[in-house]
């Protein structure tokens, strides 16, 4: 019998559901506030279901040996280390949309609570004031709504702020217009969403590219009287920077669920005027923890008694019986899609991927939901393999699948093309007998390149001086070449380069080839092995 650990706070409910599957459950709620506790214990179980509490450290995988699931129930896996449970053989699964009702209708009620001061005109009723004059607020009725970030949650919002005949931009990388019209809302750049907002809400997962997006700068090109709503990730917003334009008056107010440290015990914004502050709420309501917990305890009740794999934030939704065979082929579709997806800035419109030979006879299902998860993970790393073509639909991104019989030298390829409104990034790949996986062609030029974690993608006119210019420049800033492939299109044609390297490139190495003139992309490139 499986024998299942939940050491943070779920529902009887869910416990229960473990004891109706034939699971043996332990429901010790606070064992895993302390890690001595749960170290010595973990190595009893199967499973493990744990909200944000719990952390699960390369240090409790070690001592886990029995341990083959971990169950999160709620879409952020902070607390897990992914790579050690990808390294022990754990299953990572979380539950991404069971919360997003409550998240959305949390940032509703802080924009309200902002807009109107309501927890310094209670505070202050409550001491017997009765300070009408003092708290003025504002309608939302007719006012501009900018949404950064219109995926599940920001989609609610923007529904929601309709209905409130709130106006909504929004700004995604990965908003099409079709999916704006779907939506209601108008499709604008960043710049132009800052200057237009009366009221600005970020759903956004923090990345490279979001963290500290909401900068000086960046609050510098809002209307004066901006009111900011931040209930998705701490650190997507300078919390030095907004609490000096609240104090100038040029930020009229404030609401923040989620902040840079956590547990926040002291910030920048608490104790100003105007600014509405809760301990990470989100996702608190009776309905979402119980949605949630429900979700967590069948996922791993089916995985632990059928091995089916759902929500997997580590391992493909495939079969054991797929496994070797498909693995290598999911690998490779995810590598095509992180190619593109690193390069694709523009919203994306349609997403194609063939299937050559024998692979069109494998799971394709599987190895689409790999290729778009690879593509979108550039953007947002929270997506996995099963949201992912959620995500696209909502998105209005078409996502088109072809199986063909063998049609070229290999005996199975796979070919991708992400399409948006300017242009067509094609690339192609194989796996050889070695298992790994190759880039076998980009922008329709023949290569063979292997993939590595550490990558340099280039394109330039076929001329000499290339690969000298790449070699010294990548040598000058410390940064070995592991392996180096070229292609052209024809001589003086079209020509691309790709470089295996040990490491990232830093910045100042690819602003030097930049500089040379002789590359028209220059582009640093991660992938997950």
């Amino acid at each position: 019998m499986p024998k299942v650990l939940v050491s943070d706070k779920l529902s009887e409910t869910a416990v229960q559901i473990f004891r109706d599957n034939g699971i043996d459950v332990d429901f010790e709620p606070t064992l895993g506030k302390d890690k001595d506790a749960l170290l010595a214990k973990i190595g009893e179980y199967d499973g493990l279901a744990i909200r944000s509490a719990t952390k699960v450290t390369e240090k409790l995988l070690e001592a886990a040996t029995n341990l083959k699931v971990v169950g999160r129930a709620g879409i952020g896996v902070d607390n897990v280390d992914l790579k050690a449970a990808s390294k022990n053989g754990v299953i990572v699964m979380n539950t991404p949309f069971g919360n997003s009702i409550t998240t959305a209708e949390h940032a509703i009620a802080m924009m309200f609570a902002v807009a109107r001061q309501i927890p310094e005109a209670s505070q202050s009723t409550h001491a017997g004031k009765w300070e009408k004059s003092k708290f003025m607020g504002v309608e939302l009725t007719n006012k501009t709504l900018g949404l950064i970030g219109s995926g599940n949650i920001g989609s609610i919002v923007a529904s929601r702020a309709l209905g409130l005949k709130m106006k909504v931009v929004a700004y995604d990388p990965f908003l099409s217009e079709e999916r704006a019209q779907e939506m209601g809302v108008t499709k604008v750049e960043l710049d132009e969403l800052l200057g237009r907002s009366d009221f600005i809400t970020l759903h956004v997962p923090k990345t490279e590219a979001t963290a500290g997006m909401i900068s000086a700068e960046a609050i510098a090109k809002m209307k004066p009287g901006i009111r900011i709503v931040n209930c998705a990730r701490g650190g997507l917003v300078d919390e030095e920077a907004l609490a000096e334009a609240l104090k100038s008056g040029h930020v009229a107010g404030a609401a923040f669920d989620v902040f840079a440290v956590e547990p926040a015990t002291d910030s920048p914004l608490f104790n100003l005027p105007n600014v509405v502050v809760t301990p990470h709420l989100g996702a608190s309501t009776s309905e979402a923890q119980e949605n949630v917990a429900i979700q967590v305890a069948e996922q791993l009740s089916d995985y632990l008694n059928n091995g089916a794999v759902s929500n997997a934030i580590n391992m493909p939704s495939i079969t054991a019986e797929e496994a070797p065979i498909l693995g290598p082929f999911v690998k490779l579709a995810q590598h095509l899609g992180a190619f593109a997806g690193q390069l694709t800035d523009e919203p994306i419109t349609e997403i194609n991927i063939v299937y050559d030979g024998g692979v069109a006879e494998m799971n394709t299902k599987a190895l689409a939901s790999a290729a778009i998860a690879g593509v979108m993970q550039a953007q947002n790393p929270d997506v996995n393999m099963v949201s992912a073509p959620v995500i696209a639909q909502d998105r209005g991104i078409k996502v088109s699948n072809t199986t063909q019989a063998k049609s070229g030298v290999f005996d199975s390829y796979i070919k991708l093309t992400v399409k948006t409104a300017e242009r067509a990034r094609a690339i192609a790949g194989t796996v050889f007998s070695d298992g790994k996986p190759r880039f076998i062609q980009i922008k329709g030029i023949n290569i063979d390149a292997e993939v590595g974690a550490h990558m340099l993608y280039t394109t330039n006119n076929d001329a000499p001086g290339i690969i000298g210019t790449l070699g010294q420049t990548m040598g000058a800033n410390d940064v070995n070449i592991a392996n180096f492939t070229l292609g052209r299109t024809e001589v003086g044609g079209d020509a691309i380069a790709l470089l295996y390297l040990d490491d990232t490139p830093n910045q100042e190495a690819l602003d030097a080839l930049k500089e040379t003139g002789m590359f028209k992309t220059v582009s640093a490139l991660k992938f997950e092995m």
